[in-house]
């Protein structure tokens, strides 16, 4: 795949979130019908189009351990690139080892464009197995397909290469 040279669309902004954002984020992480546990305006980084908040996602602290949760696009603005850009800035700015969790192969597919490659939740830190137990428990008896990713990087990824997000 060829590099692509990219930034936000204009009139996007990447921003941290404040407490006057934690209502947005929860109708958008909600109306997504994603984990709407654990939600910490101070984890989240927001990006605003023309004033208006279009995309967010998380970075949550364990110990010894973050994970990328509530990544969210809004359906106007998916194919425009801001979830590569979210799950980018989150990966430089990760500073221990990064998870997540996702529904789905093509997901997964996506997350392995970035260097997230899938682990069993035996690999999971301890810090982390509470929090995902639920989704394993899932995984098990209900067979739902989730994937639990670690994100280990490589040369070959370019998180600013991938394909189209699904998202």
């Amino acid at each position: 795949m060829e590099k692509e040279n990219f930034s936000l669309p204009p009139g996007c902004k990447l921003r941290r979130a404040t407490s006057e954002d934690i209502w947005s984020i929860r109708w958008l992480v909600f109306s997504s019908i994603l984990d709407p546990t654990q939600l910490l305006w101070q984890q989240f980084w927001l990006i605003q189009c023309q004033e208006k908040l279009v995309a967010c996602a998380q970075l949550r602290n364990f110990s010894q351990a973050q994970e990328l949760g509530s990544l969210v696009v809004t359906s106007a603005w998916r194919g425009s690139g801001l979830a590569r850009f979210l799950i980018h800035h989150l990966i430089v700015t990760a500073t221990q080892p990064l998870y997540l969790e996702c529904v789905g192969e093509r997901l997964a597919q996506f997350y392995q464009g970035f260097g997230f490659v899938p682990i069993v939740f035996e690999e999971l830190p301890t810090s982390l197995q509470p929090k995902f137990r639920i989704s394993q428990l899932a995984k098990k008896w209900l067979r739902v397909p989730v994937v639990f990713m670690q994100y280990r990087g490589s040369a070959s990824h370019s998180p600013l290469s991938t394909p189209h997000s699904p998202l």
